[in-house]
């Protein structure tokens, strides 16, 4: 059997500083949130980005299409979408008398589903199986989506005019939620001053190609997790299960994506192996929007984060074997 090529740890954080710097000359003062989307598309999950309109979540998703060279598309989610303008449809032919099928918008490599909270909810049930599976089935024929494919997903904030909450089924297929919040005062500044006479995003370059995106996330895939590692997050899942304030723990879904998303987060270190460290830095992302707080914690305006912070303190870190020092 033919090897699949992988990249060193070394040369795969390199090409991720690569990746990164390009997106980072068009967004300004997000540094953390570019990563953070580097190491979902990384490990092969899709983003969540909660925030009001006009923060930079399009010119996010269309600097990172450039710098990874991927074929991007864009659905504008309003109460009108189908969910046929998303998987696509079958149309019948009269010169072959045979159905041909006409591919949605999900057909790309990076899509940006916008406002996906301002759709009905059978349009975004389109997006479930594609976000799973990376394939659609229409009229009883899957369809595979092209690789790499990831989703970038934008919501406004619940009680905005005109949108509804996500299901947590739905939810629960976003690898990480992610806020990217307002810039600070002097990031503002040098993004007026930086669009004055261009848009900056015409000077994205590509960074790395398709294929050798497809190599890092291969590479990410076979960073090595121990034993004690696979543990750890296993307890760290089931102390949201059992913890008082929770309704709804996270499920092993959301074990496995903190996972695989740890194992990027070593990769972009330049390291083959995932340190507990790898996860700390991740899990709020990773966890808070699979958590149904209770009413009390709500009451009491206790956050997800915080209660994933409580469990980090209190769940034991287990050390690090000779061969990882």
């Amino acid at each position: 059997m033919e090897q699949t090529e992988v990249f060193s740890a070394k040369q795969a954080a390199a090409c991720a500083q690569d990746v990164l710097k390009e997106v980072q000359r068009v967004v300004v003062g997000k540094d953390l949130i570019i990563l953070k989307v580097l190491l979902a598309v990384l490990a092969r999950g899709h983003v969540l980005l909660e925030d009001m309109p006009g923060v930079g979540k399009t010119t996010l998703a269309l600097a990172f299409s450039k710098a990874l060279d991927l074929d991007y598309h864009r659905i504008q989610f309003t109460p009108d979408v189908m969910p046929s303008d998303v998987t696509g449809f079958s149309v019948y032919q009269r010169e072959t008398g045979e159905m041909e099928f006409k591919q949605g918008a999900a057909f790309c490599n990076l899509l940006l589903a916008d406002e996906i909270n301002r759709t009905s909810p059978k349009s975004q049930s389109a997006l479930l199986q594609l976000m799973e599976e990376s394939a659609v089935t229409v009229d009883g024929t899957t369809y595979p989506m092209p690789q790499p494919f990831c989703v970038l997903a934008t919501q406004n904030p619940t009680g905005s005019v005109g949108t509804q909450m996500l299901p947590e089924s739905q939810l629960d297929r976003f690898m990480l939620r992610l806020h990217m919040g307002y810039p600070d005062l002097s990031s503002e500044v040098q993004i007026m001053q930086s669009r004055s006479t261009v848009n900056p995003l015409d000077d994205v370059k590509r960074a790395i190609s398709r294929e050798e995106l497809l190599i890092l996330q291969e590479t990410a895939a076979q960073v090595f997790v121990d034993d004690t590692i696979y543990h750890y997050i296993a307890e760290l899942s089931a102390a949201t299960r059992r913890h008082e304030l929770v309704r709804l723990g996270v499920s092993p879904r959301g074990s496995l994506a903190l996972c695989s998303v740890s194992r990027a987060v070593a990769l972009v270190r330049g390291r083959d192996y995932v340190v507990p460290d790898d996860i700390s830095v991740i899990i709020r992302e990773c966890f808070s929007h699979r958590m149904l707080l209770s009413n009390r914690a709500r009451a009491e305006n206790i956050e997800a984060e915080d209660i994933i912070s409580e469990i980090l303190a209190a769940v034991p870190v287990p050390p690090l074997r000779k061969a990882e020092q």
